[in-house]
């Protein structure tokens, strides 16, 4: 029989509907020093959190990330930051002569930004408490920017929201995840025939005709204005990052 911790993580699914329930203080100290217990790159927590309480700042959140009400409702609000702007700092007041930080960099600060999100999550799980991820936080990224005031070398990698589930949330079906016999490959990579990706995702389309489903959702999603901006507003993000590492180059 499953432990207790792989039960939580197999039903767990995201809530968009709270309690208007405060979150103890001790549980909210208890999902932060989770977060900050994760697996990290070297030990350098290249990450900071932002427990983002001004509810004139979660409204404007809200309504930068997707015009999300809900997140705006959210007892409890933090947002996860990759941050390669404090140990270059560090490095720069102790007389490392440090390089500035590049594209590598960048990604592992992401992993380990992202790795304290998810510990964050299965502590409140644990509590009873429920929490939604909001991809949403990378687009319009100039505004989240100067909205979160983040200084170069740090990105908005996800903003997340806990809150106590509602009944109607608690008992509504976890969807549907992808056969893991799609999802683990053996040793290298496997490119999927068509078929195969029709059987992978076919699931989806319920008695809908799969065509016109993936139809569909590609534009709902994939070509959505939403998607186009967080590409094109990260990308933004990505040329200025770089450009700062360029620029020590040329010093």
């Amino acid at each position: 029989m499953k432990n207790e911790i792989l039960k939580q993580l197999a039903n767990r699914k995201s809530v968009r509907v709270f309690e208007d329930r405060e979150i103890p203080k001790e549980d909210k100290a208890a999902i932060i020093t989770a977060a900050a217990m994760a697996p990290t790159a070297g030990n350098q927590q290249l990450y900071t959190i932002l427990d983002v309480t001004d509810q004139e700042l979660k409204d404007r959140l809200a309504d930068l990330c997707d015009h999300q009400p809900f997140i705006a409702k959210a007892n409890l609000v933090l947002a996860f930051c990759a941050d390669c702007k404090k140990w270059y700092d560090a490095f720069a007041a102790a007389g490392c002569s440090p390089r500035r930080p590049g594209a590598g960099d960048l990604l592992l600060a992401v992993d380990d930004a992202l790795i304290a999100a998810q510990n964050a999550v299965t502590a409140a799980e644990s509590l009873g408490i429920g929490s939604c991820y909001i991809g949403d936080v990378m687009e319009n990224c100039e505004q989240m920017r100067d909205l979160l005031q983040l200084p170069r070398y740090v990105f908005p990698a996800a903003l997340l929201v806990f809150g106590y589930p509602t009944e109607q949330q608690k008992s509504r079906k976890k969807p549907q995840r992808i056969d893991e016999a799609y999802l683990v490959h053996e040793n290298t990579y496997h490119t999927m025939s068509d078929q195969e990706l029709s059987d992978m995702l076919s699931f989806h389309a319920g008695e809908k005709d799969y065509d016109a489903w993936i139809q569909a959702f590609c534009n709902r999603k994939y070509h959505s204005d939403f998607s186009r901006e967080m590409s094109r507003s990260v990308g933004v993000y990505l040329r200025d990052f770089l450009d700062g590492a360029e620029e020590s180059r040329d010093e």
